[in-house]
């Protein structure tokens, strides 16, 4: 995300819900939207926009229309069409959500933008880096918004953790650590990396402080079943304060885990997405080292570890579905024209460090340097 939007922007999701609000006293006219794709993820976005008095969803467009009908329902005042182009010709839709595969969200996003629609693209931003970075060059040469639908990154947990990152609650960061592993759907399109690992290299992305960012990974992975593809993988990122993020992402796990761990000078953060009833603690125990003022190679040695053991505290979460609070977020960006929480540079980060740690698995593990900042 670059620094512009980071700091219009309040550091938690609750501010997309205020924004919205704020942004039309005596309730603005809806937005005009449109869904773009009817399969796994488009009933999804469907529903909310449907819910939010910040849309009227106009048109549900997909290859199939059949699909598309059956999505919407016997009752449904939206229409349904397999004409992307009457879509765009409608000027009464003024945004355009597209839920359709990786490889033609260049095409379809860059049609809407050319149209002059504001566009919400589901992840990934795009296919390829060089993809990603043409919709956000001509996102930002209209004005228009371009939006990245990192969904993680608008639950009430991911929230609190950004707030509590850069509030300084934990101090410096230490380590980052990530495990999504089930038993998953082997792609046939893509690796097990570039399937899971957007989810965690998104909330990376969201939580770090301004000036604390990735510079460089190194990934492995393995094909343990000749899939033809990675289906277990290890992700480290090297950041610039010399600390190191991890990644472990694998379809073959026969159990699921859904864990994060964010390590600080001051607190350790644990957040377990499958436990409903404590999704956060946050733990006053850690390593501290004293030693004196100034400090030689050769005194080393006579530094002094010491462990702090402190009390384990479970922050209160508000419950919200993460899509409502994303297109209230989207709602928000339009109106006031500034930078989403999740705009289009920040999805262009995790396709910089997907593209870099696939490069870096052609090397067997090689360390590869990323090509963007925030």
């Amino acid at each position: 995300m670059n620094d512009t939007g980071k700091d219009t922007a309040k550091d938690t999701v609750k501010f997309a819900g205020r924004a919205a609000g704020a942004a039309s006293p005596g309730r603005m006219e809806p937005l005009g939207v449109a869904v773009v794709g009817a399969g796994y993820w488009g009933p999804n976005l469907v529903r909310n926009f449907q819910s939010s008095p910040e849309f009227r969803l106009r048109w549900l467009c997909d290859l199939n229309i059949d699909r598309a009908r059956k999505v919407l329902g016997g009752y449904s005042t939206v229409q349904a069409t397999s004409d992307y182009a009457a879509v765009l010709a409608d000027p009464a839709v003024e945004a355009v959500a597209v839920a359709t595969p990786a490889g033609t969200h260049l095409d379809v996003a860059l049609a809407a933008l050319r149209a002059g629609k504001h566009v919400l693209v589901e992840k990934p931003l795009a296919a390829t880096y060089e993809d990603g970075l043409r919709l956000v060059t001509e996102a930002e040469s209209r004005g228009l918004t371009l939006m990245c639908d990192h969904t993680y990154c608008y639950t009430p947990a991911v929230g609190r953790i950004r707030e509590m990152v850069r509030a300084g609650d934990l101090g410096e960061i230490q380590f980052f650590d990530s495990v999504r592993i089930n038993l998953g759907l082997v792609q046939k399109d893509v690796d097990v990396l570039w399937d899971l690992a957007p989810h965690d290299l998104s909330v990376l992305d969201f939580i770090l402080p301004e000036n604390v960012r990735p510079v460089a990974v190194a990934a492995h992975g393995a094909d343990p079943i000749g899939a033809g593809q990675s289906c277990v993988a290890y992700l480290t990122l090297t950041l610039n304060t010399g600390a190191i993020a991890h990644v472990h992402v694998n379809w073959l796990s026969p159990v699921k885990v859904r864990t994060t761990m964010v390590g600080g000078s001051k607190r350790t953060l644990v957040w377990d997405d499958l436990n409903p009833t404590q999704r956060i603690a946050v733990f006053d125990r850690g390593v501290d080292m004293t030693a004196p003022q100034e400090i030689g190679a050769d005194e080393r040695r006579d530094m002094l570890v010491s462990y702090r053991s402190g009390d384990m505290v479970a922050p209160a979460l508000g419950e919200k579905e993460a899509l409502r609070s994303m297109v209230e977020e989207f709602a928000a960006a339009v109106r006031t024209r500034r930078p989403a929480l999740t705009d289009g540079r920040s999805g262009l980060q995790v396709l910089d460090i997907l593209e870099a740690a696939s490069r870096s698995l052609e090397f067997r593990g090689a360390v590869v340097g990323l090509r963007t900042g925030r």
